[in-house]
């Protein structure tokens, strides 16, 4: 997000963040906490949650290092969304919302990479939102691994999704259990779509597990 600004403004931005570290499986923010920073991902990767009264944990996105979460809160001044949780060593900056808006307001090319960031969101969320309510729990894992490979989506019609999905992952994605998650991959490799490689899951035939989410949809 800060690629726009020269050497300088990036020390100065730097100077007036505060830096911390935190351990895998540390919680970062916390769900309806009254603060307003937007946290850069320096090193490391975090996830974006929330849980629900049983206690069941959703999960909403990954943020790898050179990514930032927070800015929710930094432009509207409410509670926290959700609650972020470090899935490794991570070094996170957190950078006070009058910054932030500051360098928004004064830097239209950051502003409207904020907006578009915003939008795929709502794209994602969109598109769960449709899943949820239109597909099994059997094609809802199908269309999370589409989503999953499609930025790797080569030219034969195969994909690699690295690292290798973990079933509970996918079943806090698409509200389901690691139990269904398992059995769908199962299926899935009994038929040639899937196999296992030497550091990831290979999508063999992405266009045929795009068509049996896309046949369900269209009913």
């Amino acid at each position: 997000m800060l690629g726009p600004l020269g050497a300088q403004e990036r020390a100065s931005v730097a100077r007036q963040c505060a830096w911390r570290r935190y351990r895998e499986d540390e919680q970062i923010i916390d769900h309806m906490s009254d603060t307003h920073d937007v946290c850069f991902v320096v090193g490391g990767r975090v996830r974006v949650v929330m849980h629900s009264l049983s206690g069941r944990e959703i999960s909403f996105d990954d943020v790898d290092a050179s990514g930032y979460f927070g800015e929710l809160s930094a432009i509207d001044g409410k509670p926290r969304s959700a609650s972020v949780v470090a899935l490794a060593e991570t070094h996170v900056a957190f950078m006070p919302p009058r910054l932030f808006r500051e360098i928004v307001v004064g830097h239209p090319d950051i502003a409207l990479s904020v907006m578009q960031r915003m939008a795929a969101i709502i794209r994602r969320a969109t598109g769960r939102i449709m899943d949820l309510s239109t597909l099994g729990a059997n094609n809802r894992v199908h269309a999370e691994l589409l989503r999953l490979a499609k930025p790797a989506l080569r030219a034969d019609n195969t994909a690699e999704i690295v690292p290798i999905p973990v079933h509970s992952d996918i079943a806090s994605r698409v509200s389901t259990t690691r139990e269904t998650v398992a059995r769908v991959l199962g299926d899935l490799a009994r038929g040639g779509i899937v196999v296992r490689g030497g550091s990831g899951l290979v999508i063999r035939d992405y266009a045929r597990l795009e068509a049996m989410v896309e046949d369900v949809r269209g009913e």
